[in-house]
């Protein structure tokens, strides 16, 4: 469900991040979905995987291709994509909705397999990327978007220690960004408050 909009929202001449402005799609992502603080550990992990499908391409390619992916595995559900093997995989490699990489598929079925192993040990997929910032978004300038920080250095390493693929520190910066970790609205956009005052909800 779209957040609820309000007066920041009401004007058809609403400043937006200059991504978003052009295509239909990205300005409904950035409006309803960018930036806002994601604490659904599924969720999370769900983004991370189509980050990483992201890797080399541009997110429009992905977030034209997301509901097939969804289809492809099976709701992002790590319980059953953690039991997906060799026919699961051929079939996605010959499934023309998504991006048919074999490394990245792997990737998608041992992430949630190491989603599943947390949770076995008692760990929250949401407690674990919340951890990094004490539990509360950080803020970006508005005028820079930096392709990669310190912390998505230090995320991406634990991510990889833990065996996780596709999540370089750039990668992972983009997934901080669009689950609102970090709230990287340029100055002037209407998100950039809205978010602020979500997060102290």
């Amino acid at each position: 469900m779209p957040p609820e909009r309000n007066g920041l929202e009401a004007a058809e001449d609403t400043r937006r991040c200059a991504w978003a402005v052009k295509d239909p799609l990205m300005r409904a992502y950035h409006d309803e979905e960018w930036g806002i603080p994601q604490r659904d550990g599924r969720m999370l992990w769900e983004m991370l995987m189509l980050e990483g499908f992201q890797a080399g391409l541009a997110w429009i390619t992905i977030l034209r291709k997301r509901e097939a992916f969804r289809a492809g595995f099976a709701g992002f559900d790590p319980a059953r994509v953690a039991r997906f093997g060799a026919a699961e995989t051929e079939r996605l490699m010959a499934d023309p909705g998504i991006v048919r990489s074999r490394a990245k598929i792997g990737a998608v079925i041992a992430g949630a397999r190491i989603y599943q192993a947390m949770l076995e040990r008692g760990e929250d997929f949401s407690g674990f990327a919340w951890s990094f910032t004490g539990g509360q978004p950080l803020v970006g300038d508005g005028r820079h978007l930096p392709a990669k920080t310190p912390l998505s250095e230090e995320i991406s390493r634990e991510l990889k220690r833990r065996g996780f693929k596709f999540v370089g520190p750039t990668i992972v910066y983009a997934w901080m960004q669009a689950v609102g970790v970090v709230n990287d609205h340029a100055a002037d956009c209407f998100c950039r408050q809205r978010d602020e005052l979500r997060a102290l909800a």
